[in-house]
């Protein structure tokens, strides 16, 4: 997996995890940590929320370890946002601590499950830096970016999160894969107006705000709102990922997407347990069996797309 390229650090691979609040972070990480064991890769995961202290999956380095939120408030009365602030801060000042705790682990594939404050990863600098430091260490790293992905069945916050990762994208300045996160709920508060591509590719968002101008509310703020569309469309940088934690196939998509991005190799004995694994999957009860399957409920007609009316059970 690695191999020695100057000083005391070898070469590792790995991601980080990123994205706001009840993204589905923590789960991703253990759903791709129990994935990932079944290829035969060596994984650890790396906690770096101090406020995370339910930890589902097996911690090889907890930053909590170092400062934990809720000292921080407590001793210095800050609140949630302001003390994470901090946390991140005093972990960027002990990178010692960190490198060290690192170096234990060996050759292993790494999951930095981080914390969900946007603002850490839209204009603050001190995870920025951390990722930078991991660079310079050696680590070869992906930023996994999660959103919920039901916000499809909303124009404005559609428009909101495709602002917010395209400017993650720039902070962060790593290798970057987008993910809809929790594909089984995308339907959860309203159905699709467009074919599922269309969210995933970031296709004409003239479409979206021609819904958005239907709305009274947002009426006025069209010129404002195709002013975002523009820009989001000028860089044309974002696109997303489906993913559904349950669906090995989902997961595999996902995984292929980061490790193009990072660069990692896998040999042929990761290449036949996946697919021992696929095969073994055939005709198992998942609870999505597809992340595409949301989208066998949209079809195009008459060379426009439409949306299927739901039958009724």
């Amino acid at each position: 997996m690695s191999s020695q390229t100057g000083g005391n650090h070898a070469l590792r691979f790995g991601q980080v995890v990123i994205g706001p609040p009840g993204s589905g972070k923590t789960t991703y990480c253990q759903g791709m940590q129990e994935f990932l064991t079944q290829l035969g890769r060596r994984v650890v995961v790396v906690n770096m929320d101090p406020a995370n202290d339910r930890l589902p999956y097996p911690c090889a380095v907890d930053v909590s370890e170092l400062v934990a939120l809720d000292d921080v408030m407590d001793g210095l009365k800050l609140g949630p946002n302001g003390g994470l602030l901090y946390c991140m801060e005093y972990v960027e000042a002990n990178l010692d601590w960190l490198e060290g705790k690192l170096k234990e682990q060996g050759d292993c594939y790494f999951l930095f499950d981080c914390p969900g404050q946007v603002e850490l990863y839209t204009h603050q600098s001190s995870v920025k830096n951390i990722f930078s430091h991991l660079a310079k260490w050696n680590f070869r790293l992906t930023a996994v970016h999660l959103v919920d992905s039901h916000y499809c069945a909303d124009p404005a916050k559609f428009i909101s999160v495709l602002c917010t990762s395209l400017s993650t994208m720039l902070h962060v300045e790593l290798p970057h894969v987008n993910i809809l996160s929790k594909m089984d709920l995308i339907e959860r508060y309203g159905k699709l107006a467009f074919n599922l591509d269309f969210y995933t590719e970031v296709m004409d968002l003239t479409y979206l705000l021609d819904h958005l101008a239907a709305d009274p509310f947002f009426k006025k703020f069209h010129q404002l709102n195709e002013k975002l569309a523009e820009v989001i469309q000028d860089y044309s940088l974002v696109s997303f990922v489906p993913l559904n934690v349950q669906d090995k196939e989902s997961m595999t998509q996902v995984l292929r997407a980061v490790d193009k991005a990072n660069g990692y190799c896998f040999g042929d004995l990761e290449e036949r347990n996946l697919q021992a694994m696929m095969s073994a999957a055939v005709g198992a009860d998942f609870q999505f069996n597809s992340t595409l399957g949301v989208q066998e409920r949209y079809v195009e007609t008459g060379g426009k797309t439409v949306v299927e009316e739901m039958m009724d059970l």
